[in-house]
């Protein structure tokens, strides 16, 4: 049995039916158990809810969890492991999707869509103190700092040079890129903006310190949310210490009801969709697809993380 954890949309649904057959792949909600399928299933479609250690432990026939993109911060890793479980991604897939959105995020935040936006809705498009004309900018002349440079970074960069944006990154190491190589700290200190483009892991949680920003910077993250210090972000922000954030991901999701980010005028917030277009869909359930296939064919799979 495959199992599709998620909630799909209709059009999701269809992209399912047409790569993989209609009725070959069970959905289960992604608020709902999957211990309705533990007994039968033998791969695992993974969007975000958690896969845990117990889930896995009780289904005997689970073979794979196909993560439908790229961090398996969300999949208890270890436990894949001491069960002969292969876990694989799909890296590159969402890179197209993600580089757009952080682009829209940054837009959003410099021209303040949002907050003209409620305005225009209300009647109000021209009410506004003049002043609040003082804060929105441009990207051109703006130094962009990219945190990891990956498949998303390297398609959003070249857009922000267009753009009049000087771009440089931080990796690991020093890439073959006509952009400068920055250490983290000074790009986090110095960057006009910062884009995060890294994944979750031990090392990277709670890299990025919004008040070692730079006063007026702007803070992108499209990546995961507890790669920066959300309560010192939401100070932040509030202190006007940092410009504004465009942010699609957060420490606990969904963003809870109450959430002091929720208050916060100079942020723009998404519920963890950058990569979710139908492009994306199509272009992951193909490997997806792909990697069933060869499980049952006892073929090596494709981008196995363990």
């Amino acid at each position: 049995m495959i199992v599709l954890h998620a909630r799909p949309s209709p059009g999701f649904c269809a992209a399912v039916d047409a790569i993989f057959g209609p009725g070959v792949v069970t959905h289960v909600d992604e608020a709902a158990s999957l211990d309705g399928v533990a007994g039968e299933i033998t791969a695992l479609l993974h969007v975000l809810t958690p896969v845990t250690a117990d889930f896995i432990a009780s289904a005997p026939k689970l073979k794979l969890i196909q993560k439908l993109g790229v961090g398996v911060n969300t999949i208890a890793l270890d436990a894949a492991q001491t069960h002969g479980v292969a876990v694989c991604n799909m890296p590159g897939t969402n890179s197209q999707a993600v580089a757009e959105m952080a682009l829209s995020l940054m837009m959003a935040v410099l021209r303040r869509t949002c907050f003209f936006d409620a305005r225009t809705r209300a009647g109000e498009g021209w009410t506004a103190d003049p002043s609040e004309l003082d804060s929105v900018g441009e990207i051109a002349g703006r130094t962009v700092g990219l945190v990891g440079f990956g498949h998303s970074a390297q398609l959003l960069a070249p857009v922000l040079a267009a753009l009049g944006a000087k771009v440089v990154y931080t990796a690991r190491s020093a890439r073959d890129a006509p952009y400068e190589f920055w250490p983290l700290g000074r790009l986090v200190a110095e960057a006009d903006i910062v884009s995060l483009h890294i994944p979750l892991t031990d090392e990277t949680r709670g890299t990025i310190d919004p008040f070692a920003m730079k006063p007026g910077a702007l803070l992108v993250n499209t990546a995961r949310g507890e790669l920066v210090d959300e309560a010192r972000l939401v100070d932040a922000l509030a202190s006007g210490h940092l410009r504004g954030a465009g942010l699609d991901v957060f420490a606990a999701e969904p963003l809870p009801a109450g959430h002091p980010l929720l208050a916060q005028p100079n942020a723009v917030l998404a519920p963890h969709i950058a990569w979710l277009t139908p492009e994306t869909l199509v272009r992951s359930l193909n490997v997806a697809h792909e990697n069933c296939r060869r499980l049952a064919a006892g073929e090596a799979l494709l981008h196995q993380v363990i």
